[in-house]
């Protein structure tokens, strides 16, 4: 149990943490906000708060939970509306109105929903890490492929049909020396990329569904695209657009740091919206996080890794996954305030030196690939970052170090946007 020594906004730093490591979640202060250990110096810890610090004073404890940053992966995140730590928005309104109050805590999965689960292997059938044993008929048009966890592998002991909530245990698995228990949910550190057993070239073609870019600016599936522009000349309704239209088979629509009238329109339109291929609703293959402008800076950061790690855990059951990003830039500001705060060597603009690896090590995990585990599967994230750059200048930093690493670039300009091009 630490204590707080110093506050500088979202930026705090606790004393008496040894045995802390780096990205521990820890929960500060009374109201218990969550926080994430990002620099260590002896006993003592600089956290990043994912929640606004307005009313801490040193001394108040810091409780350090010794996990890394997680999400939890299973039935029910498909038709979800998250903040940027995966706090559902819905149980949050019920616990404290239309503003989201200081640490609130919701379980981002149902736990007392009931799943029907139909196993596709039996008692006594040897399976690895990734095999799918099952399966959940989550929406009527996405089937949720329950994968065994990674570290487990052996024979199967037991194995249940029937209906489960995410925590019972439908499978049991021995290796002859550790006995397994599988539930309907696992749980995956937000930074650390889900493996594959190959990446492959991306050579088939996302069908945008919007013309121009289909006929001159292609995007493959598991491709990068950055889309810079201006504000107002259209990136948000372009990220839109390919939501709605695109031919993946699942969308992670992630609203880092952008108007909350605009993510209001998302989270009213796509409830509304009829998919072309199945005629349901579109929200049955669609997962969004909401972390608007007005919410802590920190958890920008945050709502980035976990868009990503729920993109990547759908296209390891085999599933083409369109995830957009609502703006990259935000995030780099994020990264910037934290930065200066930390008192760290600014690079260009002020944005930290690390810019350009943590967007590239974003951008990197999209990709189209041969899925661990069987029956054999391939699945593809696309990743579509928009990007928001000063009075539209696109030589800025995070423009140019994104335009590095995305291979598709569809840049917009505000001019043709006004006349309605």
């Amino acid at each position: 149990m630490g204590e707080l020594l110093k506050i500088s906004g979202p930026v705090v730093i606790a004393e008496k943490m040894t045995g802390a490591k780096m990205y521990d979640v820890v929960k500060v202060g009374k109201e218990k906000l969550i926080g994430e250990i990002i620099k260590l110096d002896n006993d003592k810890a600089t956290i990043q708060v994912y929640e606004d610090t307005s009313g801490l004073v040193p001394g108040e404890t810091v409780m350090n939970t010794e996990l890394p940053l997680s999400v939890e992966l299973g039935p029910g995140l498909l038709e979800s509306i998250y903040d940027g730590i995966q706090r559902p928005l819905e149980a949050i309104l019920a616990k404290s109105g239309n503003f989201i109050s200081r640490g609130v805590v919701a379980d981002a999965l149902p736990r007392d929903k009931k799943w029907e689960f139909t196993p596709i292997v039996k008692k006594g059938d040897k399976v690895e890490q990734g095999d799918i044993i099952g399966e959940v008929q989550e929406t009527e048009i996405i089937m949720h492929k329950i994968m065994v966890p990674y570290g487990m592998s052996g024979e199967i002991t037991e194995i249940k049909k029937g209906k489960f909530t995410i925590e019972e245990t439908v499978a049991k698995i021995s290796d002859g020396k550790k006995k397994f228990e599988v539930q309907l949910m696992q749980k995956w550190e937000v930074r650390k990329p889900r493996p594959n057993s190959e990446k492959l070239v991306p050579n088939t073609p996302l069908v945008t569904g919007q013309r121009i870019l289909d006929t001159f600016f292609p995007i493959a599936k598991g491709g990068a695209a950055a889309i810079p522009g201006p504000f107002g000349s259209g990136k948000t309704v372009t990220q839109q657009s390919l939501a709605k239209w695109s031919d993946a088979q699942i969308i992670v629509y992630i609203g880092c740091g952008e108007r909350g009238n605009e993510m209001t329109e998302v989270l009213k339109e796509f409830p509304e919206l009829i998919d072309p291929k199945s005629k349901k609703p579109m929200m049955q293959r669609t997962v969004l996080i909401a972390n608007t402008s007005n919410m802590p800076v920190a958890a920008r950061e945050a709502s980035i890794y976990t868009g990503m790690t729920i993109a990547e855990y759908f296209r390891d059951m085999g599933y083409d996954v369109a995830l957009m990003a609502d703006s990259t830039s935000r995030w780099a500001e994020a990264m910037r305030e934290i930065s200066g705060r930390l008192e760290e060597m600014p690079g260009e603009e002020g944005y930290p030196t690390y810019l350009s690896r943590r967007l590239a090590e974003f951008y990197e995990r999209a990709g189209r690939i041969v899925c661990v585990g069987a029956p054999e599967r391939i699945g593809s994230v696309s990743a579509i970052g928009a990007v928001s750059p000063p009075g539209g200048d696109i030589s800025e930093p995070v423009s140019q170090n994104t335009l590095r690493v995305t291979k598709v670039f569809w840049a917009l300009d505000a001019k043709l946007a006004q006349r309605r091009h």
